[in-house]
């Protein structure tokens, strides 16, 4: 398996940012988002209907594209929904709803190979840039390259987080806010005292165990107060956020100068 850049410089301390992808389904995704800068991607699997074959031809653009693609899997059960996705090329998955030790040891099952898992063996397939060398080799390499994001979107995940994160072959935690402010009674008020404390409480626990933590934000200007606190996975607004706020920003601009209210030389 390919080394995975975005695990790689999250493990030597550095910061990465990615965005979410809901309703791009073309492979050309990959390409525009590398351009960008983003050093990963993660397809929405849980709220979109992006299917299989649209999943693989995203994934193998963006190995082209040598930027990161991840995928959100539908749901934290199920091995069908968990290693199909990195057999065909997948490089990581986000999983979410997470909140018990049992279900994350079962994520690890389905995702990793012996001797930390039983995720079923298909060698010398897509993941694999269709090459077998040496069985294990190939083993050792995905279960050292495939990138697990639980994510957290509960007080019963956070309450209880120092034990999820202590599960061997979990590699960070993302907070789901959302879902969050939801679960503590304060739905859609992601500003609240509460949500806030709860994602800092989070992030303390991740950090104790030694394990990346990250937080999704509509506005990049407000990671500055997470990343104070040591968040290093960024997990910047989406496809349909970047084309609504450019959308308006542009009209906005021809709308003024229609007025009369700007003036333009060339």
């Amino acid at each position: 398996m390919r080394p995975n850049t975005t695990k790689r410089a999250l493990s030597a301390g550095k910061m990465v940012v990615g965005t979410m992808v809901f309703e791009t389904r073309v492979p050309g995704i990959a390409s525009l988002l590398a351009a960008g800068g983003f050093d990963f991607f993660i397809v929405d699997g849980e709220h979109s209907p992006t299917s299989l074959e649209t999943l693989q031809a995203i994934a193998l653009a963006a190995r082209g594209a040598n930027i990161t693609c991840l995928a959100r899997v539908p749901s934290r059960f199920g091995s069908e929904h968990l290693s199909r996705p990195l057999d065909i090329g997948v490089e990581g998955l986000m999983v979410p709803q997470v909140e018990r030790v049992e279900e994350v040891k079962n994520i690890v099952q389905a995702t990793r190979y012996y001797p930390l898992g039983r995720r079923g063996m298909a060698l010398g397939i897509i993941h694999d840039d269709y090459r077998v060398s040496d069985p294990l080799e190939n083993i050792s390499s995905a279960n050292q390259e495939v990138f697990i994001i639980i994510q957290i979107e509960s007080k019963q995940a956070i309450d209880h987080l120092e034990d999820l994160v202590r599960v061997e072959g979990i590699d960070a935690a993302l907070v789901g806010p959302l879902d969050l402010s939801q679960s503590l009674g304060v739905p859609g008020q992601l500003r609240h005292p509460l949500v806030t404390q709860y994602i800092e409480t989070m992030i303390e626990k991740c950090a104790q165990a030694n394990i990346p933590s990250g937080v999704y934000e509509r506005n990049p200007e407000d990671f500055a107060y997470w990343m104070k606190r040591g968040v290093r996975l960024l997990l910047c607004t989406s496809d349909i956020g970047m084309i609504i706020t450019e959308s308006k920003r542009m009209v906005a601009i021809v709308r003024d100068i229609a007025k009369g209210n700007q003036v333009f030389t060339f």
